[in-house]
C-alpha cells in the first residue's frame, strides 16, 4: 500500500522518460511514458474502453506509453480508472523533470466526425480541472461515462497541470470523449515541446513553476 517510482518492465524510450508504480488495497498499477517517443503503447488496465483512450494519448501525443493495471474490477471500474490517471500523471511529471525550455501552454481543438472538442492546458505546477463534457448515455462499452471526468481530474492533479476540457458539440458519445482525448494528446505534445532558444530557462516570469502567478 505505497507509492514508489519503481519502474515497470517494458518501454525504454529515449529522452525524457518517467516511470511510476502505485500499490494500494484496491489497485496495483505501473506506468511509463517517454515524451520524446513515436506513439507506441502497451496498455492493459482490464477496462477495454480506457485502454482504447490511453492508446489515443500515445498515438496522437507521439508518446511511448506503457500501463499495467490490476484493480478491484469486481466492485466497479472507479478505482482502476482514477488510479490509472494518478499513476500516468505521476509518470508524466517525472518525465517532464524541471520543465526547462518547454512551450508550457497549448490550446487544441480536435474533430471526430460530427463531434468537436477543445482542450487548453498550462503546465503550471498548479493542478486544476475545468470539465465541460456531457453524455447522453451512462456507459460506453462497460465503462461508466462519469468516470472519464475522474480520469482527467486524477491525471491533472498528479501531473501538476491546469487542464480545461470542453466538448463543443457532438451526437455520438464515443466520438465526444475520443475527441477530448485526442485534443489532450496533441495539446500535451505541443506544450512539452522544447524551444531550443530557451532550453535552459524555466518558462515562468518567477523562474519557478507551481506558485500562484508563475
Amino acid at each position: 500500500m505505497d507509492s514508489t517510482s519503481t519502474p515497470p518492465k517494458g518501454l525504454a524510450g529515449a529522452g525524457r522518460v518517467g516511470k511510476f508504480t502505485r500499490r494500494t488495497g484496491e489497485t496495483d498499477i505501473s506506468a511509463s511514458i517517454a515524451l520524446d517517443g513515436t506513439g507506441t503503447s502497451a496498455i492493459e488496465t482490464g477496462v477495454g474502453f480506457l485502454d482504447h483512450m490511453i492508446d489515443q494519448l500515445a498515438r496522437h501525443g507521439r508518446f511511448d506509453i506503457e500501463v499495467a493495471a490490476k484493480g478491484d474490477l469486481h466492485v466497479d471500474f472507479h478505482h482502476t480508472t482514477e488510479d490509472t490517471g494518478i499513476v500516468l500523471g505521476k509518470a508524466f511529471a517525472e518525465a517532464l523533470g524541471d520543465a526547462k525550455g518547454i512551450e508550457r501552454f497549448a490550446d487544441v481543438s480536435a474533430a471526430m466526425d460530427e463531434s468537436l472538442s477543445r482542450v487548453a492546458i498550462d503546465i503550471s505546477g498548479r493542478p486544476y480541472l475545468v470539465w465541460k463534457v456531457e453524455f447522453t448515455r451512462d456507459k460506453l462499452g462497460e465503462m461508466d461515462t462519469e468516470l472519464f471526468r475522474e480520469f482527467f481530474h486524477a491525471f491533472a492533479q498528479a501531473a501538476g497541470i491546469t487542464l480545461h476540457v470542453e466538448n463543443l458539440y457532438g451526437e455520438n458519445n464515443h466520438h465526444r470523449i475520443e475527441s477530448c482525448f485526442k485534443a489532450l494528446a496533441v495539446a500535451l505534445r505541443r506544450a512539452v515541446r522544447v524551444d531550443d532558444r530557451f532550453a535552459d530557462q524555466i518558462p515562468s516570469t518567477k523562474g519557478v513553476l507551481g506558485e500562484a502567478g508563475s
